[in-house]
């Protein structure tokens, strides 16, 4: 009985000694964060969601002579070429973001998103040297590899479809790759999560024939900013998996009606989708949304009680001094972590990506996550809390390819089928 006590215990040590090690475990502080930047670098970034689009047109960067070499290197806002190159960005899905005040206009904001696209077609144009069109997760690799950043692109608020389904293939022939379905507002499509008005109580009969439409062309289903009832019946409804291109859980947030519940988490894991972890802080941390508020009510009080607009150039030193004694509250990258760690638990490493929001929410992002050069901070966040160079290759790009991937498989099948 010894002698077999004795052959387990050596065994058993064997295949602790012989078993992959997590980084963690064999490197120092540094290495680690060396190791990150390595693995920023070696693997495919894809981020599901930056507003840059929006940020060039009100600027006007783009379409004006020597405005390619300003994004190379403007050091504004949160994106641009040389920042991305350092933080190992290489798929950062374009934003084509319309407001909900568009979605009243006659054309439903489709002049807008024409515009957006023709943008982004601009810059790969204008610096084809840095940025190259991609929509298909291998011609992203065929950039990667030629030294490119590829701009994919993603619609934000389905309303541009207007209410001809014909215009679900119109936009994927300009290369929108994920429609977001709603934004701030019902649409024609469905229920947004921030509506109140329960307009159809989730999808509208014609959104239903948007998601089915969506799958036959080959775009991918994005659930972020929906409501509740939208999330349930597009998880029924769609032939493919669906994304959350930039949301977060409400587990820490929970006075934020975007965010995932537990449930929903679940759900789109059951499915084979991904949830993309939002940056932005108010989505990230219910303490720091609160925070804010009661800051904001304060500073309104004040402005009231001594007779000021908040455009008043006589409210500017009251501003500043009350924002000096009041400083916003902020969160770090380990509470993005915590989001990440989150979805694992809840629906495993397979079904969690990134989706920064970087440009788009006004410079709220976590201390550690200050712009696209800064991805390898992630990394290395993830790596000090056990996670494998396998399980960063998967939130990196993987979990995300599997999905578009699989759009695609679906819609070729849906194609071939319509012409049995």
């Amino acid at each position: 009985m010894r002698s077999v006590s004795a052959l387990l215990c050596l065994l058993l040590l064997l295949q602790w000694s012989c078993a992959p090690k997590k980084p963690a475990d064999r490197m120092t502080d540094e290495q680690l964060k060396a190791y990150a930047g390595e693995l920023a670098q070696k693997y495919i970034i894809a981020d599901g969601h930056i507003d840059l689009p929006s940020v060039l047109l009100e600027k006007k960067w783009v379409a004006v002579s020597g405005s390619a070499d300003t994004l190379l290197h403007t050091g504004k806002g949160e994106f641009d070429y040389e920042r991305a190159v350092k933080g190992g960005l290489d798929a950062p899905f374009m934003s084509i973001y319309i407001p909900a005040a568009n979605q009243k206009l006659a054309d439903q904001g489709k002049n807008l998103a024409d515009s957006l696209i023709n943008m982004v077609i601009s810059i790969a144009d204008q610096s084809p040297d840095q940025f190259a069109l991609a929509n298909t997760p291998a011609q992203v690799e065929a950039n990667t590899k030629a030294g490119k950043i590829s701009l994919p692109m993603g619609m934000e608020n389905g309303a541009p479809v207007g209410n001809d389904i014909r215009n679900v293939k119109y936009f994927f022939d300009r290369g929108i790759r994920y429609i977001t379905l709603s934004h701030g507002r019902d649409n024609q499509i469905c229920d947004s999560s921030t509506d109140t008005t329960h307009t159809w109580n989730g999808l509208s009969p014609f959104g239903r024939e948007v998601v089915s439409e969506m799958n036959r062309v080959g775009i991918m289903v994005d659930i972020s900013h929906v409501d509740d009832s939208t999330f349930y019946q597009v998880m029924e409804l769609s032939k493919a998996p669906a994304i959350a291109s930039h949301s977060a859980c409400k587990h820490f947030a929970p006075t934020v009606k975007r965010d995932m519940a537990d449930e929903m988490i679940k759900k789109l894991g059951e499915k084979d989708g991904v949830v993309m972890i939002n940056f932005y802080t108010a989505f990230l941390d219910s303490v720091v949304v609160n925070s804010n508020k009661r800051n904001k009510e304060k500073l309104t009080a004040l402005l009231k009680e001594k007779n000021l607009k908040e455009e008043d150039s006589l409210a500017i030193p009251v501003i500043a001094q009350f924002k000096k004694e009041h400083p916003a509250a902020t969160t770090d990258v380990e509470m993005v972590a915590n989001h990440i760690d989150r979805v694992v638990k809840l629906a495993g490493i397979n079904h969690v990506g990134i989706g920064s929001d970087y440009d788009g929410v006004d410079g709220a992002v976590p201390v550690g996550l200050e712009d696209v050069s800064t991805y390898p901070n992630l990394i290395y966040t993830l790596l000090k809390r056990g996670y494998t160079e396998e399980d960063v290759e998967k939130i990196c790009y993987k979990n995300l390819w599997r999905v578009w991937n699989k759009t695609a498989e679906v819609a070729a099948r849906l194609q071939a089928g319509s012409h049995d």
